[in-house]
Formats: C-alpha cells, structure tokens, sequence
C-alpha cells in the first residue's frame, strides 16, 4: 500500500518535514529498506522547497535512520535503513569532547555495559557469534599488528560479544561508549612504554574473557570485563584528576 503523503505547514519547515516523515515511521507506514519519492515528486507533495526538504534528510541521514544515494538510477534516492551504532557513536563522542560527559560517566557506563554483555553471552552467544571473537583475537596477536589496528580490534571485540548477548540496544550502547573514548584509548596504548607487553597482557585477558563465555561462566566473565576495563579506562581517569 503507498505511503499517502500530506503538504505540511511552512513554519520551521525542516523540521516540520522531520515531523511527517517520523510520523509515517511510527504508524508503520514507514520501514526498514523503504525508499522516500524522489525530491522533485515529495518536495511539492509536502508543500516545502527542496531545500527544506533537503535539510531534513540531512538531519536523518546523520541520525542513522536514512541513507542517501545520488544519482540516477534504480538505487538512487533516499532509503530508510537502521544504522544506530555509527550514528549514536559519533553523537556520544562529540558530547563526550565537549564536556557533556565525564571520563568517569563513560567508565562507569562501560562497567555496567559490559558486565551485563558478557554475562548474557556466556547463556546466549552461539558458536558462530565466538568464533568470530576468537577470529578477531587472533589477529590482535599477530606480531605485526600495530597500535591503531590493535585499538579497533579490541573495540570490535567488545561489541562483537555485546552483539552476541542477545539484546540490540546494550550492543548499540556498547559499541557507542566504546567509540566515543576510542581517541583517547589510543592515545594511552601509543604511551605503553613496552608495546608488545602491553598488548600481550590485554591478549591474555581478551582470551580468558572469551574462555569464560564458551564455558557459560557468566559471572566470572563479568568480573574479568570489570578489572580488564578499569585497568586501562581507570588509568585515563587517574592521569585527569
């Protein structure tokens, strides 16, 4: 059935496009992989200006709801997708940056994130979900891998284990969190003074993490992921004060 599309009022009219195109995604009317007219066919069916038009899907676009494809074609257009973790992500960081937050929020936040993360993988995380872990952490061992590779490695580590715990929305945050000190984290492992100690000591610790959730020990998982993250995130709360 097509989306019936209704002109709105011209008061803040991006925002007052942002309001209609919400409304059809909360009526259902809207999903997932749905594709919005083209400019020159919404624009007028709104009553706004490509413009304004324009300016709303931009704001969608950065929120993780909406993907655009210029040009011509079958996949040009604007299409609805779910991309929260990229989105909220970058968001958190920038709010993070600006003083929003303290380091000792996030710490505490990735505490709480992770302790439950892991604990449900131990009961939910299929066998597919782990070996993808223990790929990842097979290549953080590798002794050609530097700092920066090191440092995304881990993060997806950690979300690929949030991830398999069974609940979207701790792995959205997880991954978040994770992101938004990702610069910082990196910064205090280039500080390591032996490198290869240092990232041979978190090696240990990722494994016995997954060891842990492959045998169902949930609670000591959880306990682990506690020390393991306020041994290093502790330390750049330590170097603030």
């Amino acid at each position: 059935m097509p989306v019936e599309w209704q002109p709105v009022r011209q008061s803040r009219t991006h925002e007052l496009v942002l309001q209609s195109i919400e409304e059809r995604v909360f009526t259902g009317e809207l999903k997932a992989g749905d594709r919005l007219p083209p400019e020159r066919e919404l624009a007028p069916v709104l009553g706004v200006s490509r413009s304004a038009l324009r300016e709303a899907l931009r704001v969608l676009e950065t929120i993780g709801v909406l993907v655009a494809q210029p040009g011509r074609g079958p996949d040009a257009g604007a299409r609805i997708v779910r991309n929260p973790d990229y989105a909220l992500g970058r968001l958190l960081r920038l709010h993070f940056a600006l003083g929003s937050y303290s380091l000792e929020d996030v710490l505490e936040a990735r505490v709480v994130l992770e302790r439950s993360s892991f604990e449900a993988a131990a009961t939910h995380a299929s066998a597919e979900d782990l070996d993808e872990a223990e790929h990842l952490l097979v290549r953080m061992g590798e002794p050609d891998v530097g700092v920066f590779e090191f440092n995304d490695l881990d993060t997806r580590f950690h979300v690929q284990i949030a991830r398999s715990s069974g609940n979207e929305l701790t792995s959205t945050l997880t991954s978040a969190v994770r992101e938004s000190i990702r610069p910082l984290i990196l910064r205090a492992l280039e500080a390591a003074e032996d490198w290869p100690a240092t990232a041979g000591g978190l090696n240990a610790q990722h494994a016995e993490l997954l060891r842990l959730v492959r045998a169902g020990k949930g609670a000591m998982a959880a306990d682990l992921v506690e020390r393991h993250i306020r041994s290093l995130h502790g330390t750049l709360v330590d170097e603030k004060e």
